[in-house]
């Protein structure tokens, strides 16, 4: 059953029917797929903490809840640095610059 779904685009959703951790880990390890349950089949669409998505040609993104705002949001990472000091060894003109960030580091 892996090997046939695995063989076809993957899935948007895959919902699992067994009681066996074994059977469930196997499957939820080897399929790649956008959302899904076990034992169930909407109970993840209906829950505004689990984001629905797809993966692959079914789909990037996803939305729901939470979801929603953070595929719609653009994180933008930003560092914020001192200007009241600054380390010169950091810079490719210090001899051995390298070697001191790296005892620095330790």
């Amino acid at each position: 059953m892996i090997a046939e779904i695995n063989r076809h685009p993957k899935p948007l959703a895959l919902y699992i029917f067994s009681e066996s951790e074994n059977v469930q880990n196997q499957i939820l390890g080897h399929i790649s797929f956008g959302g899904g349950c076990i034992n169930d089949t909407v109970y993840h669409l209906s829950s505004p903490y689990l984001p629905f998505c797809g993966v692959g040609e079914s789909g990037i993104g996803a939305y729901h809840g939470k979801g929603s705002f953070d595929v719609f949001s653009h994180e933008k990472s930003i560092l914020k640095q001192t200007t009241k000091f600054d380390l010169p060894f950091r810079y490719p003109t210090t001899k051995n610059a390298l070697k001191k960030v790296k005892l620095f580091i330790k």
